[in-house]
C-alpha cells in the first residue's frame, strides 16, 4: 500500500514538473488532470506581503480541494497554520447561520403593493425555514405572496467563493511569486474519436476530441492544461504523500511534453508508466460546464477492413456464426499517426454511393501507445460465418490431451475475404501436431489462422492442437 502511494506521489510530482518549472517564470494557472477523478492544480500570484506573521485569504481554490494536499511556497515564506473555508454564501447557509437570531421578513401586497415590515426569530431552518414573529410560529413558504428577508450582517465564516486561509510568516516586506498547489477532485476528462474510412482507398480520416467536465466548485480560468492517459495508484481514501520537500522545477520534463504538443496532431509524451497530453492552448473549464477540445486531426492514415472469428474452448457448433467486422489500422508515424491515443470510444463512418458519411459502428479502445496496431469492431457480418466443428477429442495422460478440430467458413459476399480465426483454450504448454494452413500463435493460449475464402464459396480449416498443464 505505501508503495502505491509512493509511486502515485512519483507521477504526480513528475506530471507537475512542467507546472511547476513554468510556474517559476510567471503568474498562472496549470491544471494537470487524471482519470481516477484527481487534478493537480499550479496557483502562482504575485503578492505583494509586508513582513511578519499575517494572514492571507487565497480565493478561488476548488470547493473540492483535498487540503491536506495543499502546499503555499514563496521566497521568505513559511506556513504557519492553513484552513479551507468551503461554506459558501447561499440563501440556505444565511438562513441556518440565522438560527437563534433575529431577521426582518418584508412582504409585498400583490393587491396594492404595500410592504409590511415584522421581526422573526428563525427557529428552525431543516427541510424548510420555521419562524417566531411575535406570539405565532409561521413556516416560511413559497405562497404566491412576494417575500424577501433582511439579515443584520454576513456570517463571519461564510465565504462568496472557496477560501483558503493561510497564516504566514514573511522573512521580509515585498512583493514576489507564491506558488500554491494542491489536489482536487471535481475535473475529469475523455477521449472521444470520429473516424472516415475510405475501404476502397486503404485509408481513414482521424480526428480526436477531448471533453473536459468540471464540477469541482470554482471556474479554471486561462488555464495550461495537461491530461495524463494511465492509472496512478490512490491508496484508499488516504492521499499520496505529495508534498516534496522540494519542488523540482527543472525544464527537462517540460521539454519532453512541450515537444509533443507542438508536434501537431496527437500530442503526447511517457513520464514514467502513463502518457501525458498538453492541449495546444490555454483553455477556460468553467464550473459546472462540459467543453470538448480538438486534440488530433489526421488524414490519410493507412487502413483495412478485417474479419475476425474466435472461440474460447474445443468445441462443435450446431449452426454456423457470423465474423465480426473490425477496421484496422496501425498507430505509428509509419500508418499516419505521431503519437499515442488516450482511451475513449471512436466512432466509425463510410461514405455511400451518394458520398454522404453513414455512422457504421463505435468501440472502445483502451490507452494505446504509439507502435500499437488497432481493431475497432463496428458490427458482424452476416455473409462471413464460421461453424467449427470438434472432430476428436483424446486424453493422452491425465493433463494432456490432443484435439482435432475443423472450421468451415463461408463467403457470401461479391469478393474474397480473409478470415483472422483465433482458437482459445489451449495452455502454456502446447504442441500443433498437423493443421492445413500454417497458423501463429497469438499467446500461449491462443493460435490464429488467416483464411481466405473466395467470393460465394466456402473455405474448410483443419488443425490438430495437443495441450497440457
Amino acid at each position: 500500500m505505501v508503495r502505491s502511494a509512493l509511486l502515485a506521489a512519483t507521477v504526480l510530482i513528475a506530471a507537475g514538473a512542467t507546472h511547476a518549472a513554468r510556474a517559476a517564470e510567471k503568474p498562472g494557472l496549470w491544471v494537470t488532470i487524471y482519470n481516477a477523478d484527481q487534478a493537480l492544480v499550479d496557483d502562482v500570484r504575485r503578492l505583494d506581503l509586508p513582513a511578519g506573521r499575517q494572514r492571507l485569504e487565497l480565493k478561488d481554490v476548488s470547493a473540492a480541494i483535498r487540503p491536506e494536499t495543499v502546499t503555499l511556497t514563496g521566497e521568505g515564506l513559511s506556513i504557519v497554520e492553513q484552513n479551507f473555508d468551503f461554506d459558501l454564501l447561499t440563501p440556505q447557509k444565511m438562513m441556518e447561520k440565522a438560527v437563534g437570531q433575529q431577521v426582518q421578513i418584508v412582504r409585498t401586497n400583490p393587491g396594492d403593493g404595500k410592504e409590511t415590515t415584522e421581526t422573526a426569530t428563525v427557529l428552525s431552518a431543516n427541510e424548510g425555514v420555521i419562524l417566531k414573529i411575535g406570539d405565532r410560529i409561521e413556516v416560511l413558504r413559497d405562497d404566491g405572496v412576494p417575500t424577501r428577508v433582511i439579515f443584520n450582517g454576513i456570517p463571519q465564516d461564510l465565504r462568496a467563493r472557496p477560501t483558503l486561509s493561510v497564516t504566514v510568516d514573511s522573512a521580509r516586506a515585498g512583493p514576489r511569486l507564491v506558488d500554491l498547489s494542491y489536489l482536487t477532485t471535481g475535473l475529469s476528462w475523455r477521449a472521444d474519436y470520429v473516424a472516415l474510412f475510405d475501404e476502397t482507398g486503404g485509408r481513414l480520416d482521424l480526428q480526436g476530441w477531448i471533453t473536459l467536465t468540471n464540477t469541482s466548485g470554482t471556474p479554471f480560468v486561462d488555464a495550461d492544461t495537461q491530461l495524463v492517459a494511465g492509472q496512478v495508484a490512490i491508496a484508499g481514501n488516504t492521499p499520496p504523500p505529495y508534498r516534496p520537500i522540494s519542488r523540482p522545477r527543472v525544464g527537462a520534463i517540460a521539454g519532453v511534453v512541450r515537444g509533443g504538443a507542438e508536434a501537431g496532431a496527437g500530442p503526447g509524451a511517457s513520464v514514467g508508466d502513463v502518457h501525458v497530453y498538453r492541449l495546444p492552448e490555454r483553455t477556460t473549464i468553467a464550473q459546472n460546464q462540459t467543453k470538448q477540445v480538438s486534440f488530433l486531426d489526421a488524414h490519410g492514415v493507412s487502413a483495412h477492413k478485417v474479419y475476425r472469428w474466435s472461440q474460447s474452448d474445443f468445441e462443435s457448433a450446431d449452426n454456423p456464426s457470423s465474423a465480426e467486422v473490425a477496421v484496422a489500422f496501425a498507430n505509428s508515424s509509419a500508418g499516419g499517426l505521431a503519437a499515442g491515443l488516450p482511451a475513449g470510444t471512436i466512432r466509425v463512418y463510410e461514405r455511400d454511393a451518394g458520398g454522404a458519411p453513414k455512422f457504421v459502428g463505435e468501440n472502445p479502445i483502451g490507452h494505446t501507445p504509439q507502435g500499437s496496431e488497432l481493431a475497432v469492431k463496428i458490427g458482424e457480418a452476416f455473409d462471413v460465418t464460421v461453424q467449427p466443428t470438434l472432430v476428436s477429442s483424446q486424453v493422452i495422460s491425465k493433463r494432456r490431451t490432443r484435439y482435432a478440430m475443423s472450421y468451415r467458413l463461408s463467403n457470401a459476399r461479391p469478393g474474397p475475404v480473409t478470415v483472422e480465426l483465433r482458437q482459445g483454450g489451449l495452455h502454456e504448454q502446447n504442441t500443433v501436431i498437423v493443421e492445413s494452413q500454417p497458423g501463429r500463435a497469438v499467446d500461449a493460449y491462443t493460435r490464429a489462422w488467416a483464411v481466405t475464402v473466395p467470393a460465394g464459396g466456402e473455405t474448410t480449416l483443419t488443425a490438430t492442437l495437443e495441450t497440457w498443464w
